[in-house]
């Protein structure tokens, strides 16, 4: 078995898709994405053609570490991108070989089904209380929502009390017991998150996520110090190396790798290992499409750490298209009492509409993320 083709599709609302073939007339999908950077990704994925064509797909470990170690530089955005959009295709192809779901070939299912969130609020959060509300109405159990909006290192007491004020809202809404996770998004810093983590403390949430940024990974043990909360990133790491200085560096019980940026299955199923192995958590970051989401399934499916899953279906960046259009089977995502079912179909549990892919592609998509700034004009966090 051979691979024969590799094709790269910009579709909408913000994403990348890889499509691989064989001779033997297996097709393997994957999403090779980095928001705002798509066409980036796709061009790296291009690169990578050379070392993929004739290669055997079957031998997924091997073809991994070739892109990740044979071209002499390594890691980042765009080059993990690329790769895991790759793994994710290379397992898709893998399990339609055998017929079967992906995680049966990683060692199979810990678990029936898995719990999914939903967002509420936007990037500039409102009526978030109302918002949620609804979300619990249609069956989930927790919902996500960004804490603030753009904030100065040092900034006013004000928006921290608008921030309590939309948590309280949903508390007040949807109950005690209703899960409510809080991205801080980057956008807030360490003075700042100290203060924000120990006033959310009343409202019980679930977990606080990305309270600083990753780069400043060596804070997230005196935020935590600040709070009896759960403490969760990973979105911006890449690789089990970035994850491994994370883990070392304490602070984190929740650890948020993406299936897009982070390896594809193979390098995210080794991260979910890592971080079990420190009792961390695992809950993939999904703001993405179908097959991103299915991937994130996989290896929640087979992880015993997996706890929630993130996914796209309604979210504010959906413009234009949305999860569902791409797929034939969006009966298989369907979410009953906040979980969803394990993929059930070969490989990652998706068929792609092909037709619909290639008409997206034939005016790709130009998506990059909004530039923020504050009032006395620099730049803010977004």
């Amino acid at each position: 078995m051979k691979i024969k083709a590799v094709n790269t599709y910009l579709v909408r609302p913000r994403w990348g898709f890889v499509e691989i073939e064989t001779e033997d007339g297996l097709c393997g999908w994957g999403e090779a994405v980095l928001e705002g950077h798509a066409r980036a990704v796709l061009s790296c994925v291009e690169e990578m053609k050379d070392y993929l064509l004739g290669a055997d797909p079957r031998r997924i470990e091997d073809i991994w570490t070739t892109l990740y170690r044979a071209g002499f530089y390594r890691g980042g955005g765009v080059m993990m991108s690329a790769i895991s959009g790759i793994d994710q295709a290379l397992w898709d192809i893998k399990g339609k070989l055998f017929n079967a779901p992906a995680y049966e070939l990683m060692g199979g299912a810990c678990r029936d089904k898995m719990r999914v969130y939903s967002w509420v609020g936007g990037d500039r959060p409102a009526d978030v209380g109302q918002e949620a509300r609804k979300k619990k109405e249609a069956g989930f159990t927790a919902v996500k929502m960004n804490a603030t909006e753009e904030l100065q290192m040092v900034d006013s007491y004000n928006k921290i009390d608008a921030v309590l004020e939309r948590v309280a809202a949903i508390r007040e809404s949807c109950g005690k017991h209703f899960g409510i996770a809080i991205d801080f998004h980057g956008r807030v810093h360490k003075p700042m998150a100290r203060v924000l983590a120990k006033k959310l403390e009343e409202f019980d949430p679930m977990f606080l996520e990305e309270p600083v940024l990753c780069e400043n990974m060596e804070n997230f043990r005196e935020i935590a110090a600040c709070c009896n909360l759960p403490i969760a990133t990973g979105e911006r790491l890449f690789s089990k190396w970035d994850f491994k200085r994370l883990l070392a560096a304490g602070g984190i019980d929740i650890v948020q790798p993406d299936l897009s940026h982070a390896g594809g299955l193979t390098e995210v199923k080794k991260i979910a290992a890592m971080a079990e192995a420190h009792d961390v958590a695992l809950a993939p970051h999904c703001p993405l499409g179908p097959i991103a989401l299915a991937a994130c399934l996989n290896v929640d499916a087979c992880s015993y750490n997996a706890v929630i899953q993130e996914q796209s279906i309604g979210i504010h960046y959906n413009v234009g298209k949305s999860v569902l259009d791409y797929i034939k089977n969006p009966e298989d995502f369907v979410f009953t009492e906040g979980f969803v079912q394990l993929p059930r179909r070969p490989g990652l549990g998706v068929e792609v509409n092909r037709e619909l892919v290639l008409e997206e592609n034939r005016s790709p998509h130009n998506w990059k993320n909004p530039v923020w700034r504050h009032e006395d004009g620099s730049i803010a966090e977004w």
